[in-house]
C-alpha cells in the first residue's frame, strides 16, 4: 500500500470513528433500568427480565411512600443484556480472557449476547457486544463498566447484575477472590447509582447446586466486607432449589426427552423463579430507590 493509500485508508478509520461516536451521541438512549447478566438471559430469562421490571408497579404491589420514591426510576424504561459465559469480573477486566468474554466476536456465531426492551429495536434477540451504538463497551485498556458508565453513554437510575455460574468454582473456592471481584465492581460503578446484585438461578444437577451455594455464600459475605451499595438477593436458595433441582421440565430436552442443557432453566422456570423471588426483589426495589431518594 503506496502513502497515498495509507492516507486514505487511515482518514476512512478516521470518519468510521467519527461516525460511530457521533451515531452513539445522536441515537442512543439510556434506559433507566438496566439488566446485565449472563447466558442464562439468553437461554431463557431475558423476557421474564423484561417483563418483570417494565411492571414494578404491579409485580410490587408499592405503598403510598414507595410509589412516590418510584419516580426516582424517571419512565421506568427497560434494557436487559445477557453475555454469553461473562460473570462480575468479565465486566470490570481492562484487558485478556475475561474481557474478551464481553468483547471478543464469537467465532461461530458471530453474536455473543441476547439484549431486550429498550436497548434493542431489532426484532432479534441475539447481538455482537461491540457492534452498534447501545453496546460500545469494548475501548482499549479500559473495562465494560468504565466505558459503558462514562458520563454521556449508559446512567440508569437502577443496575441489576445476576451473575453466578461462570464464576461458581472462583468463588467457591476463594473468599479472597469474591471480595477482589466485588471490590473491583464497586470501585467501577458510580458511587451514587442504585444497585442490585442477584445471583441467577439454580441449575438441574445437585452437583452443580452445590457448588454454586458455596460460591453465593462467599459472594454474600464478599458484598458485605465490601461496604457495597448494592442489595444482594439469593437467587439459589431453599425453595428455588427445590423448584429447578432434577426438573427437567424445566430445562431444554433433547428429542429422546433428556436434559440436553442442565444449566440454563427455561422461560418457564424463570417465570417461576420470579414468582419465588418476587418478594425479596421488590424490596430490594424499594430499599434502593429510597436510598436514592435519600430515604435510606
Amino acid at each position: 500500500m503506496n502513502r497515498l493509500k495509507r492516507a486514505a485508508f487511515g482518514l476512512g478509520l478516521v470518519a468510521l470513528g467519527l461516525s460511530v461516536g457521533s451515531a452513539r451521541a445522536e441515537e442512543f438512549t439510556s434506559p433507566d433500568i438496566l439488566i446485565l447478566g449472563d447466558s442464562q438471559i439468553s437461554f431463557g430469562s431475558g423476557p421474564v427480565f423484561l417483563e418483570f421490571f417494565e411492571n414494578i408497579k404491579a409485580h410490587c404491589d408499592p405503598n403510598a411512600q414507595q410509589e412516590e420514591q418510584l419516580h426516582a426510576l424517571g419512565q421506568m424504561s427497560v434494557g436487559v443484556i445477557g453475555v454469553r459465559s461473562t460473570s462480575l469480573h468479565s465486566w470490570t477486566a481492562r484487558m485478556g480472557k475475561a474481557k474478551g468474554a464481553i468483547c471478543d466476536v464469537d467465532p461461530k456465531w458471530m453474536v455473543n449476547a441476547g439484549a431486550y426492551g429498550l436497548v434493542n429495536q431489532s426484532g432479534n434477540k441475539y447481538v455482537q457486544i461491540g457492534q452498534g451504538p447501545e453496546y460500545q463497551f469494548c475501548e482499549k485498556d479500559k473495562s465494560a463498566f468504565e466505558t459503558m458508565f462514562r458520563d454521556d453513554y449508559y446512567k440508569p437510575k437502577l443496575l441489576l447484575m445476576s451473575f453466578l455460574g461462570n464464576a461458581a468454582s472462583r468463588w467457591a473456592n476463594s473468599r479472597a477472590a469474591a471480595l477482589e471481584d466485588v471490590r473491583a465492581a464497586m470501585a467501577q460503578l458510580p458511587p451514587d447509582m442504585p444497585c442490585i446484585f442477584m445471583t441467577t438461578a439454580p441449575a438441574y444437577t445437585k452437583k452443580v447446586v452445590d457448588l454454586r451455594l458455596m460460591a453465593q455464600e462467599n459472594l454474600k459475605h464478599a458484598f458485605v466486607e465490601a461496604g457495597s451499595q448494592c442489595t444482594f438477593i439469593e437467587g439459589a436458595n431453599p425453595q428455588t432449589v427445590a423448584a429447578n433441582l432434577g426438573n427437567k421440565h424445566y430445562f431444554r430436552l433433547n428429542n429422546a426427552g433428556m436434559v440436553k442443557d442442565p444449566f440454563h432453566p427455561n422461560t418457564e422456570a424463570a417465570k417461576n423463579f420470579f414468582a419465588i423471588e418476587m418478594n425479596d426483589i421488590c424490596n430490594g426495589i424499594f430499599e434502593q430507590v429510597a436510598r436514592a431518594a435519600g430515604g435510606g
